[in-house]
């Protein structure tokens, strides 16, 4: 494999410190959960949406706060509960009986980052509103289109997935919108009790200043671009995703009778854009296949559905996503 450098060390120094910035807010704030912020960064870096999931307790908004909070940009929190509306999101418009008019408003998804806190509890109609925000960047109010920030514009939605009452699945186009899913676990005990040291210091609370700029982000998601990917890795990437796609018959991998639809291009899209990052996080400007099986779950978790008798037979996704890399060769 021929490794290219398209990279300036000018522009590789730059983007190092902003990972290291982005990383060490996070600390501040986060105890532990280095994949979680492993995940976020890569995925801000790779200019993509991002899906949290876990129980109840462990930081999902915390963390999302404070990855977004370490950048000076417009930040909306939307709380998701099953009354909220459409226009509630990207806006709506009212009648100004002073000028006899109809005005819009534009809703709080008009952000540089955009929390989607429990997105599972709103409706599929609220739901369906984000699609057109997410992946086009736009909105439709009146007929007229608004489009969102052309610099920075990210969703970090976070769902819980024991509660059912209440709550609304996302579909599979929903789903697909988003770059990556990440799941937390509990923290180990050595983490929970610094957790608590923070809370009677006050740390966690406390609102630092933050430590970038929009420019900064929107910098290094440039310089995330020219990281060198060989055509050897691209070609990995590609057959894992079609290995996966039980549905056209391709699949090769031990646990094919459980999936029942593979992934979408979105997901070698996904690989791309996460390997990128991941190896630009790692300190180098060029991908290595390690830094496509570094973000496999992230990318196909969500992308990859399985039949009932994965249930039955206790197969989890992790598992099914292993077996595919595993049956594809190493470049």
């Amino acid at each position: 494999m021929e490794i290219q450098n398209n990279i300036s060390q000018e522009d590789f120094a730059y983007s190092q410190d902003v990972i290291s910035k982005l990383s060490k807010y996070f600390e501040d704030k986060v105890v532990g959960q280095e994949q979680l912020k492993f995940s976020l960064i890569a995925a801000i870096i790779s200019d993509g949406h991002i899906l949290v999931e876990s129980v109840p307790g462990l930081a999902k908004t915390t963390a999302a706060k404070a990855i977004s909070d370490a950048v000076d940009g417009k930040f909306s929190r939307i709380q998701c509960t099953p009354d909220l509306l459409p226009g509630d999101i990207v806006g709506t418009q009212i009648y100004n009986q002073a000028t006899g008019k109809f005005e819009t408003i534009l809703g709080p998804v008009f952000a540089n980052f955009v929390l989607l806190d429990e997105v599972n509890r709103s409706s599929a109609k609220t739901q369906s509103a984000m699609l057109e925000a997410m992946q086009e960047k736009q909105v439709t109010i009146g007929g007229e289109t608004y489009h969102m920030p052309e610099d920075v514009f990210i969703v970090i939605a976070t769902q819980n997935p024991v509660e059912q009452e209440g709550t609304y699945p996302l579909s599979e186009a929903q789903k697909d919108r988003f770059l990556i899913k990440e799941i937390i676990t509990y923290p180990k005990a050595a983490e929970e009790v610094e957790i608590l040291k923070r809370i009677e210091t006050g740390a966690i609370s406390r609102v630092d200043p933050p430590v970038l700029t929009i420019s900064d982000i929107n910098r290094v998601q440039q310089i995330a671009e020219q990281v060198y990917v060989d055509d050897a890795v691209k070609w990995y990437i590609s057959s894992i995703v079609v290995a996966g796609r039980k549905a056209n018959g391709v699949a090769g991998f031990e646990l094919d009778k459980y999936v029942n639809i593979g992934a979408s291009p979105r997901a070698s899209i996904a690989f791309l854009k996460m390997a990128k990052a991941a190896a630009l996080m790692q300190g180098r400007t060029y991908v290595i296949p390690e830094d496509v099986k570094s973000v496999r779950y992230q990318v196909l978790r969500h992308r990859i559905a399985l039949n009932y008798s994965a249930v039955v037979d206790g197969v989890t996704i992790e598992m099914v996503i292993d077996s595919i890399v595993n049956s594809v060769n190493t470049p």
